[in-house]
C-alpha cells in the first residue's frame, strides 16, 4: 500500500482503534456530519432532524465552535453526539506531533467548554491520517471514525439531492457510517437531500443512531 493510499484508508490505520462501518446484521446506520457549527445552516438541519426524529453525530472543527458558540450549544441541547474534526481542518499528514496535539487538544476543549460531557471520538480533516495523527490518538485512547457512505465524494452526485439520496439508499448497508456535510452554502444540495435520506432508508427498515450507539455493535 503507497504512502497517499494508507492515508486516505477508511478502514485501516497504523496505531490506534478506528472503524468506518461496524459489522453487524441489525438495520442500523449514523448519520454523522462534518465540520461547522454556523449561523443560518446548524438551525436548518437542527430542524430536519428534530421532524424526522433522528439523532445524529457533528464533527465539528473548534475554530467553529469558538465562532460559534451558542450554535454548538443548540446541537447538544437537541441531543446529538458531537466529534472531533482538528481546530483549523488542515490536512493531518505530513506534519509535526505538536500540531496534531493542539489541532486535537484545542477543539476537545472547545467542545467541552460549551457544556458537552458525551463521547468525542476524532475525524481526520479530509480522512487523511498517516503517522504522527494516529500515533497522538492512540496515546490519548481516541478512536477515529471513518465512514463507508459518501455520496459528495462524486461532484456529480452530490451536485444533486435526488443523485444523493438515490446514492445513500443504494449503497448503505446494516452499519453504515454516512457522511454529509452541510454547513455552507455550497452544500445545498446535501442540506436538500437530509429529509430525503433519512425517509428512503426508513423505507428500508433503517434505524438511525449515533457513532457511539453504533461502536456499542462493534465485535468484542
Amino acid at each position: 500500500m503507497g504512502i497517499w493510499q494508507l492515508s486516505a484508508a477508511r478502514s485501516f490505520q497504523l496505531f490506534g482503534d478506528m472503524f468506518n462501518r461496524v459489522d453487524t446484521a441489525e438495520k442500523v446506520v449514523a448519520l454523522t456530519f462534518d465540520d461547522g457549527p454556523t449561523p443560518r445552516f446548524t438551525q436548518e438541519v437542527l430542524a430536519v432532524l428534530k421532524e424526522k426524529d433522528v439523532k445524529a453525530t457533528f464533527f465539528l472543527t473548534g475554530q467553529e465552535v469558538t465562532k460559534n458558540p451558542q450554535e454548538a450549544r443548540e446541537i447538544v441541547a437537541a441531543g446529538h453526539e458531537l466529534g472531533n474534526h482538528s481546530f483549523t481542518h488542515p490536512r493531518l499528514i505530513l506534519t509535526t506531533y505538536g500540531k496534531v496535539k493542539s489541532e486535537v487538544d484545542t477543539t476537545e476543549a472547545a467542545i467541552r467548554s460549551i457544556g458537552y460531557t458525551g463521547p468525542l471520538t476524532f475525524r481526520p480533516p479530509y480522512g487523511k491520517k498517516l503517522v504522527v495523527l494516529p500515533y497522538y490518538l492512540s496515546e490519548r485512547g481516541i478512536t477515529s471514525v471513518m465512514w463507508d457512505v459518501s455520496p459528495e465524494d462524486s461532484s456529480e452526485i452530490g451536485a444533486s439531492s435526488d443523485n444523493i439520496i438515490s446514492h445513500v439508499a443504494d449503497k448503505v448497508r446494516p452499519g453504515s457510517i454516512i457522511l454529509l456535510h452541510v454547513m455552507y452554502k455550497s452544500r445545498q444540495a446535501s442540506m436538500a437531500a437530509v429529509p430525503g435520506v433519512i425517509d428512503a432508508l426508513r423505507k428500508k427498515g433503517y434505524t438511525f443512531v449515533t457513532v457511539s450507539e453504533l461502536a456499542k455493535r462493534r465485535a468484542k
